[in-house]
């Protein structure tokens, strides 16, 4: 079954070498991880980036039963921005599956005999390494906003919504907007 690959694209146009660029790279994750249902990639330019380098901008995200996967670079080149992509997916592909699923039960492991002993690098699980408790204070977003700006924290706020009496966490984007992240419990 081949991977449909949904490719939606802001202020570029998709060519035909674009399109058979993503659909050759992006459909070889399927090798990685069968139970892939959605395949979704973003393409964009962005003609006012501080940077030349980060004007292409290229997105995937994967969704299956009981995961989403996301990686996003950029680049001054789109097809280089799709390759930088691709390679960060398989990353979290391969961390999300673990090292239980790269050995399967009686699978025998080829011999190897290395002329020279290689010193291997074990893999770093992280860990919590500090933990923050306070009391959250009811407010609405435009309090939450400007306690943020206030209070200098460039990357996130949480707090007690008052409209939806939920926690919603408020965050500054790389374009200097704010989003807002309001969880539902399922």
């Amino acid at each position: 079954m081949a991977l449909e690959i949904g490719i939606y694209t802001k202020d570029l146009e998709l060519t035909d070498r674009i399109q058979d660029y993503v659909q050759k790279k992006v459909g070889k994750l399927e090798r990685f991880l069968n139970d892939i249902g959605e395949c979704r990639v973003d393409l964009s330019y962005i003609k006012t980036a501080r940077n030349a380098s980060d004007r292409y901008i290229a997105q995937i995200t994967i969704r299956g039963k009981g995961f989403i996967l996301r990686s996003e670079e950029r680049s001054d080149n789109m097809f280089a921005a799709i390759d930088a992509t691709v390679d960060k997916m398989t990353r979290q592909i391969d961390r999300f599956k673990g090292k239980h699923w790269r050995k399967r039960v009686g699978e025998i492991e080829p011999e190897t005999t290395p002329a020279v002993e290689e010193e291997v690098e074990e893999e770093v699980v992280p860990a919590i390494v500090r933990r923050k408790t306070f009391n959250l204070e009811p407010m609405h977003e435009e309090e939450a906003l400007e306690q943020l700006i206030l209070l200098g924290h460039d990357a996130f706020f949480v707090f007690y919504n008052v409209d939806n009496e939920r926690v919603n966490v408020l965050y500054r984007r790389r374009d200097g907007t704010y989003g807002l992240i309001d969880p539902i419990i399922k």
